[in-house]
């Protein structure tokens, strides 16, 4: 054998030998190889207009550009699913900040960091016979979980028939449909309902014992409410999910029909015009760039007197912030067009 071919076959062997461990390696993750999106749980009190914004952001693939996989979960009201986020079953709620006061005040930690409504929405119906205040003294007033918004607003709206929450009984009922079928079999005098069920009560003739909607009472009614650690610990996260959100909120806002879509699928609208009730209110109520109003905050903190009455220990906006400053506010309103006034 000629010794010069020797180091050439040798090259060869190492070649050979080399290549299995080559195909073992790890290496660089391709598009194909990148990682699986983020779970993300985000719940809601009860299917209602005000969550129109993230059911947008999911229907038009908004989360998913975020590389977020969010399910949006019905927690049968405001307050329970406070307790759920506070308790880490979920990563974000939407609520109001009633409930995030009642969770503070047992230890929790929770945060407003967006707004999906800072009006009061609610419409107060009564039962069959229940037309005054003397009727209803005495009664059961239905609300979705102690400590909710529907639960924080009933002295609104005692006062306005010049009683106040010792004069009723207040019991817990779950979501509207059913404090809706309670009030109209009498099983309660009255209840506080939104939109869509609020439409559906007045198309049944269910009596309107009050009113708030009309009065535009600031109110941060229905808050995105994170853990207070997250907002430092999964910052970048939150931001993706309020972009995603606010974009959403942005089509919501400026395509009717497509809204609409959505409404009737997540919602169960079969009525025209319970459908055009439902989306008119979502747009006269919703922050373009789902912002929390501060007289909202303060309104909601003078039902309690006992807590602090600081904005910043509920609110932190600097997640909002830092998406106005880097011109994402901007850049969607050039997009979309600017909600009118």
């Amino acid at each position: 054998m000629n010794t010069k071919e020797r180091p050439s076959r040798a090259f060869a062997m190492l070649v050979i030998l080399a290549i299995p461990a080559f195909f073992a390696a790890p290496r660089p993750a391709t598009a194909q190889q990148a990682a699986p999106p983020v779970e993300f749980k985000a719940g809601i009190s009860e299917p209602v207009n005000t969550v129109l914004a993230w059911y947008m952001a999911r229907a038009a693939g908004l989360y998913a550009a975020q590389d977020l996989n969010v399910e949006i979960m019905n927690m049968s009201g405001g307050s329970r699913g406070a307790q759920e986020l506070q308790a880490g079953r979920l990563d974000i709620m939407h609520v109001g900040l009633s409930s995030v006061i009642k969770v503070d005040q047992s230890g929790g930690d929770l945060r407003v960091i967006g707004s999906l409504s800072n009006v009061i929405r609610f419409t107060f119906f009564s039962a069959p016979g229940v037309k005054s205040a003397a009727d209803l003294k005495g009664g059961v007033i239905g609300v979705s979980t102690f400590g909710s918004e529907s639960d924080s607003t009933v002295t609104l709206a005692l006062q306005k028939l010049d009683l106040t929450r010792d004069d009723v009984v207040i019991k817990e009922y779950g979501g509207g449909t059913r404090r809706l079928e309670a009030v109209k079999s009498g099983e309660i005098k009255a209840t506080a309902i939104n939109e869509p069920v609020a439409s559906i009560a007045r198309e049944q003739a269910v009596n309107v014992l009050v009113d708030l909607v009309p009065d535009q009472i600031p109110w941060l009614f229905s808050g995105i409410v994170v853990r207070h650690d997250d907002i430092a610990a999964r910052r970048n996260l939150l931001a993706r999910f309020l972009k995603a959100s606010i974009e959403g909120n942005y089509i919501a806002l400026t395509d009717e029909k497509r809204a609409k879509d959505v409404l009737v699928k997540e919602l169960k609208i079969t009525s025209p015009k319970i459908l055009d009730i439902t989306y008119n209110d979502f747009k006269a109520q919703s922050p373009q760039n789902l912002e929390p109003s501060a007289p909202g905050v303060e309104n909601v903190l003078k039902q309690f007197p006992a807590v602090s009455q600081k904005i910043g220990d509920y609110i932190d906006t600097s997640l909002l912030d830092g998406l106005k400053n880097e011109g994402f506010f901007a850049a969607m309103e050039a997009k979309y067009g600017k909600k009118a006034q």
